[in-house]
């Protein structure tokens, strides 16, 4: 065969010539020519925010770093998932290209893939050829060696962003993260360990304050309502800036019907059908990724962490959804046991894994706390599967009775204690929501009602009536409104507006649960002769004494029937006879004197009580104290003197000077003092008493009043009064 032939070849084919028979098989893969990014010169982010807020310190410091003839340097930007790390960097991005001459490069590096390909998209920016790239992407050469090459090389001062790089190892181990005299590396991450970050200056962000956060909604909706309904519904989020954006976005972007933000806050709590997480990714933008979404951003940061070996985490974070957003004291994670889930060993593993990824974080203070944000919790708490519920939270249960106190000693609390009031209240809203079975519902109950006596006792009785109030609402939702629980509950509501001086209040919900007890258990039961006893203060307080006296001595009666005369609930009783009498207007009830005259026996029963312990029984000091006011009613006030001061001595000992049993203690002995004659002494106690009131209860509280009248009569020489 002769003759000439022409041929072409396109993309990867070739023109072969020869003589003879051939038989040619070729296999063409064909891959696109480029896997990289589109670009490294603009910021690959979502909705950036109209105005950076907040984040002066952080980006003066972050603005001095890319000053011209500044390199060498890298900083890390660390915090929570949707912090606004990114943001910050966006900002730091846009003000080193535009003023400073800087050419800024972005790369993702949340993935090895993602990284790898934008770094060698970076090092074609710098000047790297086809021929040195393609040895990179094949292996035949390093490609972070390549990278930095160029980048040593530039002929231009550059920035360097690596956005998302939550998996340092990634970094770390294949070399990707140096520094260079030529530039500035800018790293975002939730990984907060700084042994991943050898050399580098690390910038922890957190939450925004207040202002600043209700102008992120008004920058985005900015006739979405006014400055303080921005700051409240801030608030209501966290002030956590994703969260912020979301909620801006959504609000801004309403169409049919818009929302303002009254009705978004409404929503938020629980005013829709909408959960208020997926209200929240309603604000999304269409396409966004999970980093965007609070319903999928901190599951990345979860499975990190179980591709890291420690799938317990995500167990503990689940746990930590039972209970609130504020410091958390660590004894509480003592002995969590979840099973195969959470070993109590590996507790100590699964909270360091959630420290690292910025999923928690320590508090400092005297007590050692943790702290999760809110909506991180409540984004948990709806993705947690149904069958789990129950068994998280009834291991919460457990751990709260392992710290509260059964029986709550007055006096000053454990601080680790009192800190527990916003974690059981969470925890029964959670219960609320889940729907658990009564059961569980009751001992969650219980844990509220101690924490309620122990901030009671402690002498904080407006935390008190907040609490309760707060714990008989949801425990509503949970159990009948007869169970012994809720009714316990609204008894401590009762006593504790009594304590702040709302008298008729108290007397409205002591009554209302007194009758309730009888209908539900019968006139003789405990709950019942409680309730009698709570109902009978405000009546002594209103005036209103023969009614008070008369369920006084209805309730001792009944417990010493049913416990015995020596029991501590039946000399508690007695004791409170004894101060029905206490009141010179008390006059006229029956059997006065001889109530007065048990006084001797009711001490006496809690002398022998304290023996027991080896030690005097604050019990005792208060029968001093009531046995002493009763005297000095009655006109015994030289009897009276030695009681009360024992009262004085001892309270002195157990309690700080303002502790309201030892106000009451110095009150009393101050009208003994002056109804002897010793007035210096009786003002002495007086002003320490109106002092201690006004700082304890304030200016207004009736009792204040009444011991600035004692005091003042103390002063003009008139005849004594209780």
């Amino acid at each position: 065969m002769s003759g000439g032939y022409e041929a072409r070849a396109d993309g990867y084919g070739r023109v072969y010539q020869a003589s003879g028979d051939q038989h040619i098989i070729e296999h063409h893969h064909h891959a696109p020519e480029w896997a990289g990014p589109d670009s490294v010169r603009h910021p690959a982010v979502g909705r950036a925010p109209v105005v950076l807020r907040d984040r002066v310190g952080e980006m003066d410091r972050l603005r001095a770093a890319v000053e011209p003839g500044v390199g060498n340097r890298a900083y890390v930007l660390h915090g929570m998932g949707g912090c606004g790390k990114t943001a910050v960097a966006h900002a730091l991005f846009r003000h080193a290209t535009e003023h400073t001459g800087r050419v800024g490069l972005w790369v993702n590096a949340s993935d090895p893939a993602s990284l790898r390909a934008g770094m060698l998209a970076v090092a074609a920016d710098r000047g790297a050829t086809d021929s040195e790239l393609t040895g990179a992407r094949s292996g035949l050469r390093p490609a972070a060696d390549l990278v930095w090459h160029h980048l040593d090389a530039s002929d231009q001062p550059w920035l360097l962003i690596l956005d998302n790089a939550d998996t340092p190892a990634v970094l770390r181990d294949g070399g990707w993260l140096r520094t260079s005299p030529k530039g500035i590396v800018i790293v975002t991450t939730r990984q907060a360990a700084a042994h991943w970050w050898p050399g580098a200056e690390l910038l922890q962000f957190g939450v925004l304050p207040r202002a600043d956060a209700a102008l992120v909604l008004q920058d985005l909706a900015p006739h979405a309502g006014s400055a303080e309904e921005a700051a409240q519904v801030a608030d209501r989020l966290g002030r956590l800036p994703l969260a912020l954006t979301l909620a801006g976005g959504f609000l801004a972007h309403q169409i049919i019907d818009p929302w303002n933000l009254a009705d978004y806050r409404h929503g938020l709590d629980g005013g829709t059908d909408v959960h208020p997480i997926e209200l929240l990714d309603r604000g999304a933008e269409a396409g966004t990724d999970s980093r965007q979404l609070l319903s999928r951003t901190w599951q990345l940061s979860l499975d990190a962490l179980t591709a890291q070996g420690l799938p317990e985490a995500t167990a503990l974070l689940r746990l930590l959804a039972c209970l609130a957003g504020d410091p958390l004291p660590l004894t509480l994670l003592a002995g969590a046991d979840l099973g195969t889930e959470l070993h109590p060993s590996r507790v100590e593993s699964a909270l360091r894994g959630l420290l690292d990824h910025s999923l928690t974080e320590l508090v400092p203070g005297t007590v050692r706390c943790l702290r999760v944000h809110g909506i991180l919790l409540d984004s948990v708490a709806r993705a947690t599967p149904a069958e789990q519920r129950e068994r998280l939270a009834t291991t919460t249960v457990r751990l709260l009775g392992a710290v509260l106190p059964e029986v709550p000693q007055r006096g000053a609390q454990d601080p680790a204690v009192i800190l527990l009031a916003p974690h059981v209240v969470a925890l029964l809203r959670r219960l609320a929501d889940w729907n658990v079975g009564p059961a569980l519902a009751e001992e969650a109950a219980d844990r509220a009602l101690r924490l309620v006596v122990a901030v009671h006792r402690s002498g904080d009785y407006a935390s008190a009536l907040t609490l309760a109030e707060e714990a008989l609402a949801l425990t509503g939702r949970l159990l009948p409104p007869d169970n012994a629980a809720v009714l316990a509950l609204r008894l401590r509501v009762g006593r504790a507006l009594f304590r702040v001086g709302r008298f008729e209040e108290s007397e409205a919900v002591c009554r209302e649960a007194s009758e309730a007890c009888e209908r539900a258990f019968g006139p003789d039961a405990l709950i019942t002769l409680e309730s009698y006893l709570r109902l009978s203060n405000p009546l002594h307080n209103t005036g209103r004494f023969e009614e008070a006296l008369s369920l006084k001595r209805r309730v001792a009666a009944g417990r010493e029937a049913a416990l015995g005369p020596s029991h501590p609930l039946t000399l508690i009783a007695r004791m409170y006879v004894l101060e029905a009498v206490g009141h010179p207007d008390a006059a006229t009830l029956p059997a006065r004197d001889e109530i007065i005259a048990t006084g001797p026996a009711v001490i006496a029963g809690w002398r022998s009580a304290g023996s027991a312990t080896g030690e005097d029984h604050p019990m005792i000091f208060a029968a001093e104290l009531n046995y002493a006011f009763a005297l000095v009613s009655a006109g015994r006030a030289a009897e009276a003197l030695p009681h009360a001061r024992r009262a004085l001595d001892g309270y002195e000992r157990l309690h700080s000077p303002d502790y309201p049993v030892l106000l009451n203690t110095r009150q009393t002995l101050s009208v003994v003092l002056h109804a002897l004659g010793q007035r210096s002494e009786a003002i002495e106690h007086g002003e320490m008493l109106v002092a201690g009131r006004i700082r304890v209860l304030g200016p207004a509280h009736p009792w204040t009043v009444h011991a600035e009248g004692l005091l003042r009569t103390y002063r003009d020489g008139a005849d004594p009064a209780t």
